[in-house]
């Protein structure tokens, strides 16, 4: 384990930052992965973990696998993954990585995690050398700026807070300001509208693309489904709502920064079977799209919790 890696995993005694510069230092350090091979690393998770492995660290960190086998001038512009197995934040996770393709343009890599022998993630990224070629896209939506807009975590009140229990007083390194509603507030009645935030890293990073498109793969994670659940006005540790992440995808189509405002506008086109399907765009502060996002989440609204389980794994 590395240093980098040690110190992402202490033990979260109340003490630390609950954001800012030194949870964002932490977050950094997490993906900081071990190489144990050539094609072979190790990650941790953080001590506060609740009882699964964030999906966006899991993502993050396979995506890091990735981009450690590739030369610098090859960027990623899309990922494809499923999450296999809830992972287990008390042991490490070992990524493997096999060099699908290196092509003339294109470069793909296909990654699986690891823990107590079995696979719980599997990730396919594509890198391609900077090229031109026609270029178009959607504009950003007309939003209040961030700066004009609380934080999530000034948001929370004490209810929220006994509701969502320890997942109210973690770390955030990720900085997000509802512009529309926030999900709990439209709980009964529902929003059929776009759910859109506001969201940049608490601090600041160091100039390296494949850092930065790894965070925002981390942070991607986050608001997602709430997407789905605010078309039916429900929202976790409030009503019977049980979830996880089945897949996730991601392009990337120019150059940003994840320290600096991101705009996350999502929608949720169809929910069915227990299952919601969400998607995102991602415009800069110019107004440029940098990135698309979706996935399909395990959603289950019952009358006892007791009814559902909510690791897709064990399904």
């Amino acid at each position: 384990m590395t240093e980098a890696a040690r110190q992402a995993a202490a033990e979260f005694d109340g003490t630390q930052a609950l954001r800012g510069q030194p949870v964002l230092d932490r977050l950094v350090a997490l993906l900081d992965l071990e190489r144990i091979e050539e094609n072979i690393f190790r990650g941790v998770s953080p001590a506060h973990s609740t009882v699964r492995v964030f999906g966006g660290q899991v993502a993050g960190q396979a995506l890091v696998a990735a981009g450690r086998t590739v030369p610098s001038e090859r960027k990623v512009h899309s990922l494809h993954a499923y999450f296999i197995r809830g992972g287990d934040p008390s042991v490490p996770i070992v990524y493997e990585v096999d060099r699908i393709r290196d092509g003339g343009s294109f470069t793909t890599r296909r990654v699986i995690a690891i823990q107590h022998g079995k696979a719980i993630f599997a990730l396919s990224a594509s890198f391609q050398k900077v090229e031109p070629g026609v270029d178009h896209a959607e504009p950003m939506p007309d939003v209040p700026p961030p700066d004009a807009l609380p934080s999530r975590q000034d948001t929370i009140t004490a209810e929220l807070a006994e509701k969502l229990g320890p997942m109210a007083t973690m770390p955030r390194p990720i900085d997000i300001r509802y512009v529309t509603e926030p999900p709990w507030a439209v709980r009964g009645r529902g929003n059929a509208a776009r759910n859109q935030v506001w969201m940049r890293a608490d601090g600041t990073l160091p100039t390296d693309d494949l850092l930065h498109v790894c965070v925002l793969t981390y942070a991607s994670d986050m608001t997602l489904l709430d997407s789905v659940l605010v078309r039916h006005g429900v929202y976790w540790g409030y009503d019977k709502v049980l979830g996880a992440s089945l897949d996730h995808a991601l392009w990337f189509h120019r150059p940003f920064r994840v320290d600096e405002w991101l705009l996350y506008s999502l929608d949720s086109p169809s929910s069915q079977s227990s299952r919601g399907l969400a998607r995102g765009q991602i415009f800069d502060r110019q107004g440029r799209l940098v990135a698309s996002t979706a996935q399909e989440g395990l959603i289950r609204v019952v009358a006892d919790r007791a009814a559902a389980r909510a690791v897709p794994a064990q399904d």
